[in-house]
């Protein structure tokens, strides 16, 4: 009994620690007490593990019925651990890097195929940056541009000139009028003819409309043409003393004469700067991206505010003589073109310079020019005179 008791002493203060119920069986050791503790029999070898587990973590001292919900859990665990396995590997299809190459996608960028024109232009004009458009480039440099294409062109044509032939602002102002949808080349084998036969206002003003017009038939609209060189002769008779004004209000009022007539005469004859906005001059500021717009008078205030108006003359001089010689509607020259390396639109025309210089004009090309009399500067730097009318 005291071995028991001390056995069972043991027991309780085991138990006690455990929880306060499982002291009953230890109490009674007889039959009864047996029956009711056989589950308790049972018991001690769950805490006889549990003491083992104890012994090696002492942790919270928990009853087997405890026990088994933190193996649920462990087990849970495990089950959630694999689940992790499975959520991770889908993490690595899942992750969207694989859509991230659809990142690469944006390679796409690639497909800017509109730069098939600068690609072109990068491979011909070496090392020089080519620009881009005209809405990506700032207003800073886009004059800087603008002004450099100038500075080019004024070095490859340092001799150009107005390339109609004339003597006076009279003659000039008559020229340019018939210059209209024909060539300089034509009005100036026609001029000479009805100078000789018209040479003051006075006298054209007081002609034959027929004999006028049977001279000026080979410029082409030579009816209205007769009616608008007869009119503003007329005027400057009747209201400018017989004299072609210098102001540009005065000049526009004169029958056949717009903006850009008024501008070759007075930048021509009279040394006043002004902008001469032609069918070259238009082509050509579009096509360097210099403005966007249609309109000549907008186009000309638009390339005006590019340039300090002193240049305003010589740069219609280089702009369209390069539109005549080198950058032309149909086939630009593109291959023996001096300002390549500025120029948006290159790669329009030919780009294989053996090729585009056959395509090169007048002096450019070794033929003569649009002058009958052209300055000597002209004729200096290599140019021809052009043959007169019906010489071939």
């Amino acid at each position: 009994m005291g071995e028991q008791g001390s056995d069972g002493g043991r027991k309780t203060a085991k138990t006690t620690k455990r929880s306060p119920v499982k002291e009953k069986p230890t109490a009674g050791a007889g039959g009864a007490g047996e029956d009711k503790g056989a589950p308790a029999k049972k018991a001690p070898a769950g805490p006889a593990k549990a003491t083992a587990a104890r012994k090696t973590s002492p942790e919270k001292k928990t009853s087997p019925e405890k026990k088994t919900p933190a193996g649920k859990k462990a087990a849970a665990g495990k089950k959630t651990a694999p689940a992790a396995k499975k959520t991770a590997p889908a993490g690595k299809k899942a992750p969207a890097k694989k859509t991230a190459p659809v990142r690469k996608a944006p390679t796409a960028k690639k497909p800017l195929v509109a730069p098939k024109k600068a690609t072109a232009s990068v491979r011909a004009a070496p090392a020089k940056t080519v620009v881009g458009p005209a809405g990506d480039e700032s207003r800073t440099a886009l004059v800087r541009r603008a002004r450099r294409i100038n500075r080019e062109l004024a070095e490859v044509f340092p001799y150009a000139h107005p390339e109609l032939d004339f003597e006076n602002p009279f003659q000039l102002v008559v020229a340019t009028v018939l210059s209209a949808q024909t060539t300089d080349l034509r009005v100036n084998q026609t001029t000479p003819a009805l100078f000789a036969k018209y040479p003051t206002p006075e006298d054209l003003a007081a002609a034959n409309p027929e004999e006028v017009e049977e001279i000026l038939r080979p410029t082409g609209f030579f009816r209205a043409k007769t009616r608008s060189v007869m009119g503003l002769s007329k005027a400057l008779v009747e209201d400018f003393g017989g004299e072609v004004p210098g102001r540009l209000e005065d000049l526009v009022k004169l029958p056949g004469v717009g903006r850009k007539t008024a501008f070759v005469v007075l930048g021509n004859a009279f040394g006043r700067p002004g902008i001469t906005v032609d069918t070259h001059f238009q082509r050509l500021v579009r096509r360097w991206r210099w403005t966007g717009e249609t309109d000549p008078d907008k186009i000309e205030a638009a390339v005006g505010a590019l340039f300090p108006k002193s240049d305003w003359t010589d740069l219609s001089h280089h702009v369209i003589w390069h539109g005549r010689r080198i950058c032309h509607a149909r086939k630009p020259a593109c291959g023996a073109c001096p300002i390549a390396p500025l120029c948006p639109a290159y790669g329009e025309g030919e780009t294989d310079p053996e090729k585009a210089k056959k395509l090169l004009k007048y002096e450019k090309g070794g033929l003569p020019g649009q002058r009958l009399k052209p300055p000597q500067a002209y004729l200096d730097a290599g140019g021809r005179p052009a043959p007169p009318l019906g010489a071939g």
